[in-house]
């Protein structure tokens, strides 16, 4: 098998012509067709059109031209991101026809740099979830463990990633729908500054929807977002953080934890510290629950971006969707513009705390991925539903725009991944991945490992 490769490897195979864009191409269909039926990753496996884009690398490989950053990597779609001519269904019944006439932006630009569409991925009804269910195309199953849910709502995304499917995957994050499931899938997953990546043709809620990255390593995740922007991100993968600042949370992030994620945290604090990077405790500005003022804007947003659908489809969507909707219908314009005045504030004050530190570290979910079914979680005497629970640390980045990455931090010992958080400035990918980069390269050798012992027993024993 050839599939098994970084993608810094895998472009120089092909420059060495060590194997070809069309042979890695149909090793990963392969790989979704005997594996995708356990993991229900894919809704639409677009294999035609990419067989042609792979040929297009082949020839300019042979030719000797120039080559794009991912000429000829096989790259998936959350199925809510718009592809020219390919079924987009948002993992709605509503849609389940619709065949957009346009590529998204993100897709235009990856397109650009020689990345080879391979299929959409599945998602929990319009983003509108944060876990993996689906009732129209099936729930996406967590590779690590059955049992657990593979968080949404970008959730195929991180299942293709994780189960090596494909070599990297694009989703949406408008609470920590990249970084949750990411976390839940033991792979690495950005939600870039606000904006950073353009959202045409990605539709859900404007003022906190980000476009990221998903990949099986920070370096692979560095080169697809340089392909998307044009800007040089893979230089920053340098394993040296000594001297970097890293804030530690007095409030707030390190609340109402459970015992396992607390204990991976604080081993990666003092990871950190051991690699020469300085710990700086920092005190998070008093602010009101980022999931109500999220919610506020978001639901509010949702409500309008799918009004005609609800005046003559509203049957045809899940009870999820009713309920938020409902909830959409009941938000005041007071209590949305109190949302973006919110926001606004907060903006300013989690900006400010980068004049003292580099970086936050934090853990990415109060808790390790939660059994599939349950609806609530305990925590140091209180209840949140897990829905609340698990966007709890991550939503406060989608209002305030700032970059956020997840990484793997460990393995509970029922083989469920735990997940970190690393934020940075407005526009400090850089930091943020160089950061991440170093970190993996010091502590994630074993865990990588881990994760291909038990993802190919997973696939295995299909």
């Amino acid at each position: 098998m050839l599939v098994n490769r970084s993608i810094k490897e895998m472009i120089n195979g092909y420059r060495a012509r060590d194997f070809s864009p069309v042979e890695i191409l149909e090793q990963y269909l392969n790989q979704i067709k005997i594996h995708n039926a356990k993991f229900n990753a894919f809704i639409t496996v677009n294999e035609e059109k990419a067989l042609e884009q792979a040929l297009i690398s082949e020839k300019k490989i042979l030719a000797g031209d120039d080559l794009g950053v991912l000429e000829g990597i096989p790259i998936s779609y959350k199925d809510s991101i718009d592809t020219k001519g390919i079924v987009t269904t948002s993992g709605s019944q509503i849609h389940k026809n619709r065949i957009p006439e346009s590529n998204a932006h993100v897709v235009n630009m990856l397109r650009n740099e020689g990345a080879i569409n391979i299929g959409k991925t599945n998602m929990y009804e319009f983003g509108f979830g944060i876990t993996a269910e689906n009732p129209f195309f099936g729930d996406i199953l967590n590779p690590w463990n059955a049992h657990v849910t593979a968080g949404g709502s970008s959730g195929g995304s991180a299942v293709a990633v994780a189960a090596n499917l494909c070599m990297g995957s694009i989703g949406t994050d408008t609470a920590g729908s990249i970084r949750v499931p990411s976390s839940f899938n033991g792979v690495v997953g950005l939600k870039p500054t606000l904006d950073l990546i353009n959202k045409s043709g990605v539709s859900l809620s404007n003022t906190l929807d980000h476009v990221g990255p998903i990949a099986r390593t920070v370096e692979d995740l560095a080169f697809i977002l340089e392909a998307i922007t044009r800007k040089r991100y893979s230089n920053n993968c340098i394993p040296d953080v000594r001297g970097m600042r890293i804030g530690v949370p007095r409030q707030y992030f390190n609340e109402r934890l459970d015992s396992y994620v607390t204990d991976l945290y604080n081993k990666a604090l003092k990871t950190f510290e051991s690699l020469g990077a300085v710990l700086i405790d920092i005190d998070i500005p008093k602010m009101d629950d980022p999931r109500a003022v999220a919610h506020a804007i978001a639901t509010s947003e949702v409500g309008y971006v799918h009004r005609e659908l609800i005046s003559t489809s509203l049957d045809q969507y899940s009870d999820g969707a009713k309920k938020t909707f409902e909830k959409s219908k009941s938000i005041s314009a007071h209590t949305y513009i109190e949302g973006l005045n919110k926001r606004a504030q907060m903006t300013n004050d989690i900006s400010r705390l980068f004049e003292e530190i580099d970086v936050i570290l934090t853990p990415t979910t109060p808790i390790p991925a939660p059994s599939i079914g349950l609806k609530e979680v305990a925590l140091a005497g209180e209840i949140d539903s897990v829905g609340e629970c698990l966007i709890r640390f991550t939503s406060v980045f989608n209002i305030t725009g700032h970059p956020a990455i997840s990484i793997p931090g460990g393995v509970t010992p029922e083989s469920v991944p735990v997940g970190l958080q690393l934020i940075a400035n407005h526009h400090r990918e850089d930091i943020l991945l160089h950061t991440a980069y170093a970190y993996e390269q010091t502590s994630l050798v074993d865990f990588y490992k881990t994760r291909e012992n038990i993802l190919g027993v997973a696939c295995r024993s299909q």
